[in-house]
């Protein structure tokens, strides 16, 4: 059974319309993909899901519970956690504070994340955790806004456009950390323009144009198909 079924879901910003019958789903320890131009509706898939952008029409379902259109705090007690693209970290407080302030219990009443493994996933953020996080690179913002999000053990993690402005080296690394957590069980939908990470890390990929999906597939028969490449996702 799916852990998170999106089905048909319409979403405007006021009398702008922006998706038009959007639909997916992700099975538990799955990497789902969103590719595609700017513009086309990755984060706003990504917002309507967090209860950001709630949809006009159609539902979403987490673990079979309706949860369309709920309170965005209700949406990630439930387990679904979010990175959004420009991170949002608290400039004024120390890396360590930024984590400590998204701990949550874990759902399970197992052993969540602590200090210590978000370290030993980003051993760079462990040397700098008494450093305001304002000062930080990019980089290492991105590693804190995802290790912030793992400190509310959440089963479901959207990631919108983790790799955007990073130097390809910071890139790479980020690839092989969210790489340990899909290897690890966790659920992630990845909103991403980079397609080499995309079809590094995806089990499905789908293609948005002007709001709608128009391409689905498996990252071998993506790469395979180099003229849906040409028509949805060349510049």
């Amino acid at each position: 059974m799916a852990q998170l079924e999106v089905d048909n879901i319409r979403t405007a910003y006021g009398l702008s319309k922006v998706l038009f019958g959007v639909s997916l789903t992700v099975e538990p320890g799955e990497v789902v993909a969103l590719v595609g131009r700017n513009g086309v509706g990755k984060t706003t898939t990504i917002r309507s899901i967090m209860g950001m952008a709630p949809p006009q029409e159609g539902s979403i379902r987490w673990i079979d519970q309706d949860i369309t259109g709920i309170p965005v705090h209700h949406v990630a007690k439930l387990g679904i956690g979010f990175v959004p693209e420009d991170r949002r970290i608290f400039p004024e407080l120390t890396v360590w504070e930024n984590l400590d302030i998204g701990r949550r219990p874990a759902m399970d009443g197992g052993k969540g994340w602590s200090e210590e493994q978000v370290f030993e996933l980003f051993p760079d953020l462990k040397d700098i955790q008494e450093r305001k996080g304002g000062v930080l690179s990019g980089g290492q913002q991105q590693m804190l806004t995802i290790a912030r999000s793992l400190m509310g053990n959440p089963k479901l993690l959207l990631l919108d456009e983790p790799s955007e402005g990073l130097a390809p080296i910071v890139v790479e690394s980020l690839r092989e950390r969210i790489h340990m957590l899909k290897t690890g069980g966790l659920s992630i939908v990845l909103a991403e323009q980079n397609l080499d990470f995309v079809l590094y890390l995806s089990d499905r990929v789908h293609i948005l144009e002007k709001g709608e999906v128009v391409y689905t597939g498996t990252p071998v028969e993506l790469r395979d198909n180099p003229d849906v490449q040409t028509k949805y996702l060349t510049v």
